[in-house]
């Protein structure tokens, strides 16, 4: 559903053509498959053309912004050349025969490209002064010599690509304003170097001129009826025009040139238009007419062509030798003779007119669809030819020869005769059908008459041809039982194929073709005659039939010669052009009828041929049914023996899965017992070390104790010895320290309101220890649940794998209900182990619980002692709170000068507030060292928390030796405060940094 906007043929591969869209994207297809072949995308405006190069593996698709090289064996794109879009391009594309690329740009500037580097080669001057125009049009003659341009002008430009330069500028009607499209008419005869140009104008009228007269020969279209675009055919005799209301029409070169008839000269007077000066008008050639007469016009929707008239003197003779494409036998003949064959480049299109090759097309693909013929399906198996292209195009040829007549599905040296015409027309099959029936009817005749038998008159007419002019040499094969059918028809039956080279045998058919159908058979009696020296050697049959099948050092001109000497030395009565009918060529629309052979027996070995097919159809299918019947019982067999064999596998495996699980269980139950065994062992290991902690914890703390009462001791030894010294001062001095007791009483006040609100933040701070307590219980008795639910997660999962290993291994129902009996019964035996272990655990619990409840008894008891001796502390203080009394006044000046150090402290760098920190934490370390034998909760993962205490306690030692410093300080500010306290006990026992 796209717009094509360019087109381009001649690829590599013949079946394929490109398209370019107006979505900016090129695609490939194949005509044969009408499908797809490639999608080419890379354009941002639509591709106005496509420049194919003459090997057909490149292509250079051009839009206004780029152009492209695309890779058309991979499909890929290889270089692209981009232009400023002020500049924009016109047109690039390959030159015909060279590796050169032309790119035209719209500021007219013309670039030429070396193809393999893609470097500038060179760049066309600027034309002279007084003759620019835009370029729009371009075209190259078929040798790449010769540049023309055109555009918005009457103008033409001829270049020279090969000196560079403006040669010449051509002028054309005064009604051409404009040039829109240009091509060179192609010629046979003239090297590639056109001269005749088609210039296409805004009148849509095509004009064709010769470049070098600057004549008008003839044009097209017509203002009713124009011409939208136009192509030429390759060989020049033949054009296509769109027209504008949308038809298609088709013109004949010959019909509408006056010397089509007449080949042009071969060598053109070429003049040195580069010597010219510059000047415009020096260069510039006006167009004439050529004629006198339009050859054609254009009335309504008819063509009316003007017919081409003899003349009345021309003989009979001349129309005869009339060939088509303007040749002429006699001149051929003349040629032929003259240079012994013809031009290679030529040669094709010479044979094509002298056969006069009608090109039924229609005709041609009625018989290609038949498809290939039953009698060369295998031919492959008798002729292995390597080229698989030209294996099929023989089939094809063979085939089609096979469906015209059927003659040639039965004769078995069709093949070996049309072989020759296959390779060498391999690219165009018509006409090697048509070569091959012409060859037949024509130079083949009588051939079929004796079917299957060699044509013994054929053959006698060579015998009697070769008796009368070397009656030596044919009595010598005579004695030697020789006969026409050894030294003949192989031969006849090759065309010499197998005897000549491809260039003996090209220039042998130049000479075949251009003459009588007899010159082929007098041409295998000339080779004989040549070959008489070794053949009059030869004394055994199967040396002469090696001779005629194997090429000989003979020349092939001395062979030409002495065939055209026998055509004009033989007798009428014996002469073979007596017997055989003059060329007729193929009639056009269809192909002629071929039955000159001998149909019943061509019709009963057909019968034959079919019977012995169809027998060896139900053969190869009997046979093929016999082989699948023994290949399905070979399958069934060797099914059978794996099933069995996969059978032993699996039991020998389900014996060695069974010993291996149960070698797993037995590890499995001894690594269960080395598990008990160690966490035993961990256990008891656990409660030493809890025991051990403990009873190291008592024994510092009785140790931190007696320390302490030393300490209190030393102190009230000195503090007595001190009390003894100030005894004396304080009595001269109790007058002023009577006014200072009344000061420091407000003070005092102060103080005890100071010691109330110190004692309400330590009574919280044991009820947050006490809450800490209790969420650490909380703690480890989740820890203990989640435990116990990994366990049983985990004992889970065991039992899931064992489970599922147990069902991929099963083989039948019956194994299936014993392994899950089995299973069964083992998961009944762990539960009732999990039960008991369950049981275990919770009776350990009670254990646990009775043991907590024993440690809170003898720690409440302990608590006790510890009330009963601080209430003989208290007593004692109590006493010597009433010696200490008169020293009040003194002490408590002395603790507020220290209070005041203690806040500057504070103040400059917060040491007051660590010291604060490390009297707290401690006591909080203290309460959870304290927690950890209370909780009833004991396991491995404790060991930690244990070490975590044990490094917290030395941490604790460090801060108390710190703590020390300010002891002083304290123990001032408890004396002081002693005799309040005996007034005022308090409700709960005091907080001490190391509260066991």
């Amino acid at each position: 559903m796209q717009a094509c906007t360019a087109l381009a043929f001649n690829l590599r591969r013949k079946t394929e053509f490109l398209v370019a869209l107006a979505d900016y994207s090129v695609k490939c297809f194949d005509t044969e498959t009408k499908e797809l072949v490639s999608w080419m995308r890379g354009h941002d405006s639509s591709v106005t053309s496509i420049s194919v190069h003459g090997s057909g593996r490149y292509a250079i698709t051009t839009s206004t912004d780029t152009a492209q090289l695309w890779d058309l064996d991979t499909f890929q794109r290889k270089r692209k050349l981009n232009v400023r879009q002020s500049v924009g391009i016109q047109k690039v594309f390959f030159l015909p025969l060279s590796n050169t690329i032309l790119s035209c740009f719209k500021d007219n500037s013309v670039f030429a490209w070396e193809f393999d580097t893609l470097h500038c080669k060179y760049r066309l001057p600027t034309p002279v002064e007084g003759s620019a125009l835009l370029y729009k049009a371009f075209a190259v003659t078929r040798d790449g010599r010769i540049f023309v341009a055109g555009g918005k002008s009457n103008q033409l430009h001829l270049w020279c690509l090969e000196s560079k330069q403006l040669t010449r500028i051509i002028q054309m009607p005064p009604k051409v304003r404009a040039v829109r499209h240009l091509e060179f008419l192609p010629d046979s005869f003239d090297g590639g170097s056109n001269q005749v140009l088609g210039v296409l104008s805004q009148d849509n009228i095509m004009r064709f001129i010769n470049i070098e007269t600057c004549k008008l020969l003839f044009d097209i279209g017509s203002n009713e009826e124009g011409i939208s675009t136009s192509a030429i055919s390759p060989n020049g005799r033949y054009i296509a025009a769109v027209m504008e209301n949308g038809s298609l029409n088709l013109y004949s070169v010959r019909a509408l040139t006056q010397e089509g008839n007449k080949p042009p000269p071969p060598v053109f007077k070429v003049e040195d238009w580069s010597k010219c000066t510059s000047e415009a008008n020096k260069l510039t050639m006006r167009v004439t007419s050529g004629r006198s007469k339009r050859p054609c016009k254009f009335k309504g929707s008819k063509i009316q062509t003007r017919l081409m008239k003899l003349q009345g003197n021309a003989s009979l003779e001349n129309k005869e030798n009339e060939l088509p494409g303007g040749l002429n036998k006699k001149r051929l003949q003349t040629l032929l003779k003259g240079f012994g064959e013809y031009p290679a480049k030529y040669r094709m299109f010479v044979w094509r007119s002298l056969l006069q090759l009608p090109e039924n097309h229609l005709a041609f693909s009625s018989l290609i669809d038949k498809g290939t013929h039953s009698a060369f399906v295998n031919i492959q198996k008798e002729y292995p030819v390597k080229n698989r292209k030209l294996l099929r195009v023989l089939q094809r040829t063979l085939s089609a020869l096979a469906h015209w007549s059927a003659i040639f599905a039965e004769t078995p040296y069709i093949p070996l005769l049309a072989f020759p015409f296959v390779k060498l027309f391999q690219n165009n099959q018509l006409i090697c059908f048509e070569v091959v029936a012409t060859v037949v009817v024509n130079f083949c005749q009588h051939w079929f008459e004796y079917f299957p038998n060699p044509p013994a008159n054929v053959l006698g007419m060579m015998e009697n041809v070769l008796a009368h002019h070397d009656k030596e040499l044919i009595q010598h094969l005579i004695k030697y039982n020789v006969t026409s059918q050894v030294y003949a028809w192989p031969l006849l039956e090759t065309l010499f194929s197998e005897v000549l080279t491809r260039e003996e045998w090209l220039k042998v058919f130049d000479n075949i073709f251009s003459n009588h159908p007899s010159y082929f058979l007098m041409i295998v009696v000339a080779y004989i005659m040549c070959s008489r020296a070794p053949l009059l050697h030869c004394n055994q049959t199967a040396d002469f039939e090696y001779f005629f099948h194997h090429r000989n050092n003979l020349d092939i001109n001395v062979v030409i010669k002495e065939a055209y000497h026998l055509m004009e030395a033989t007798p009428l009565d014996i002469h073979p052009q007596r017997m055989l009918d003059d060329f007729i060529p193929l009639t056009k629309g269809q192909y002629p009828v071929f039955n000159k052979y001998p149909k019943f027996i061509v019709d009963y070995q057909t019968r034959e041929r079919e019977r012995i097919r169809q027998d060896e159809i139900e053969y190869l299918r009997e046979r093929q049914l016999a082989h699948e019947l023994e290949v399905k019982a070979q399958e069934h067999k060797a099914e059978d023996e794996a099933w069995y064999r996969k059978q032993e596998i699996l039991q020998e495996a389900e014996e060695q899965r069974r010993k291996i699980l149960l070698e797993e269980e037995e590890k499995l139950a001894e690594q269960r017992q080395r598990l008990a065994a160690v966490k035993r062992e961990l256990k008891v290991k656990e409660l030493q070390l809890l025991d051990a902690s403990r009873r190291r914890f008592l024994k510092y703390q009785q140790d931190q104790r007696q320390m302490e009462l030393n300490r209190l001791n030393d102190e009230i030894i000195r503090k007595a010895s001190m009390r003894e010294q100030e005894t004396a001062a304080t009595v001269q001095d109790a007058e002023v320290r009577w006014m200072e007791l009344e000061s420091q009483r407000h003070l005092f006040e102060q103080h005890l309101i100071k010691d109330q609100e110190t004692t309400k933040k330590e009574m919280k701070e044991e009820v947050d220890a006490h809450r800490r307590k209790v969420d650490l219980e909380d703690h480890l008795v989740q820890r203990l649940m989640k435990i116990h639910r990994e366990d049983k997660q985990k004992l889970q999962m065991v039992a899931e794998e064992n489970l599922a290993q147990a069902e991929q291994k099963l083989l039948d129902t019956d194994w299936r209900l014993q392994v899950l009996h089995k299973l069964r019964h083992d998961d009944q035996a762990r539960e009732k182990r999990y039960e008991e272990i369950a049981k275990l655990l919770h009776d350990n619990r009670v254990k646990e619980a009775e043991l907590l409840k024993a440690m809170r008894e003898a720690e409440e008891k302990k608590w006790e002692e510890v009330i009963q001796k601080k209430a003989q502390l208290e007593e004692e203080q109590k006493a010597a709170a009433a010696a200490d009394e008169h020293r009040k006044q003194f002490l408590e000046g002395r603790m507020n000068e220290a209070l005041e150090v203690a806040e500057k402290l504070q103040r400059e760098d917060g040491y007051f507030e660590r010291l604060c920190d490390l009297k707290t934490g401690p006591t909080e370390r203290g309460v959870e060292l304290q927690q950890v034998p209370m909780s009833g909760n004991i396991c491995l993962n404790d060991l930690s928390s244990l070490e975590s205490s044990s490094h917290d306690r030395r941490q604790g030692d460090l801060a108390r030796q710190e703590w020390e410093l300010m002891a002083e300080v304290r123990r001032l500010r408890q004396r002081l405060t002693s005799q309040a306290r005996t007034r005022h006990p308090p409700a709960r026992l005091p907080a001490t940094p190391w509260t066991p």
